[in-house]
C-alpha cells in the first residue's frame, strides 16, 4: 500500500464518526506519550500484551510508513495513542483483541507463524486481501471489518499530532483578525454561490 494513496483512501471516510473521544481526551493522550518519549522511557502498554502492541506497530507502520513529509505512525505516538484509547474504551477492547488475533490465526494458516514474524512480502499479502472492502472474500469479512476500523483508528491518531496535521497542510486552530469567508476559487470549484456580503 503506498502512504499516500492510504492517506488519500481514509480521507475519504468519516473517520472518527464512530468515536466518543474529545479533542481534550486526544490532547491528554498525545501529551502523556510524548512525555514518556522525550523521558527517553520505555512505553508499557496499559492494554495491549506486549505481542499485540508490537503487531499493532508493525501494522500502523504498514498504513502510515515515513516519508518525505513525515515520521512513521510509531514515530509519531500512534501505538501509544491506540492503547490509552482502547484501554479506556470497552466497547473497542474486544473487537481489537480479536481482531490482532484474526490477524496471527489467519497469517498461521498461510505461512506458519504470525503476523509479526512474517517477511514484508508475506504481511503485504495478507494485507492486500482484507484491505479493500469491495473485494474480499466472504470467509475474510471479519478481518476486512477489524483492518477497516484499525485503519481509521491509525488515521485518527496521525492526524491529531502536530506533525499529521502539518503533513495535511491543516491550518486551523490559528487566530484571525478578520474574515473574509472562503478564497473565490474554492467557492467556484465547488459550484456555490459567493456570500452575500462579497456580492455587493
Amino acid at each position: 500500500m503506498d502512504r499516500r494513496e492510504s492517506l488519500k483512501m481514509i480521507a475519504l471516510a468519516p473517520l472518527a464518526a464512530g468515536f466518543s473521544w474529545t479533542p481534550f481526551d486526544v490532547e491528554e493522550v498525545h501529551r502523556k506519550a510524548g512525555a514518556a518519549r522525550t523521558a527517553g522511557a520505555a512505553f508499557e502498554p496499559q492494554f495491549f500484551t506486549a505481542h499485540e502492541y508490537k503487531t499493532v506497530g508493525v501494522l500502523a507502520d504498514m498504513i502510515l510508513p515515513a516519508d518525505d513529509h513525515s515520521g512513521s505512525a510509531t514515530a509519531l505516538g500512534v501505538p501509544e495513542f491506540m492503547d490509552f484509547m482502547v484501554g479506556d474504551r470497552s466497547w473497542m477492547q474486544v473487537p481489537m483483541r480479536g481482531g490482532l488475533a484474526w490477524l496471527d490465526t489467519h497469517s498461521r494458516r498461510r505461512f506458519g507463524k504470525p503476523f509479526v514474524e512474517g517477511s514484508e512480502a508475506e504481511r503485504r499479502g495478507v494485507l492486500d486481501e482484507i484491505a479493500y472492502p469491495d473485494d474480499v472474500a466472504d470467509e475474510l469479512s471479519h478481518g476486512a471489518a477489524f483492518f477497516n476500523s484499525f485503519r481509521d483508528l491509525t488515521a485518527s491518531g496521525f492526524w491529531t499530532t502536530k506533525e499529521g496535521m502539518a503533513d495535511l497542510g491543516y491550518q486551523g486552530n490559528t487566530f484571525v483578525l478578520k474574515w473574509e469567508g472562503a478564497p473565490e476559487a474554492e467557492i467556484a470549484r465547488l459550484g456555490l454561490e459567493p456570500a452575500p456580503w462579497k456580492t455587493k
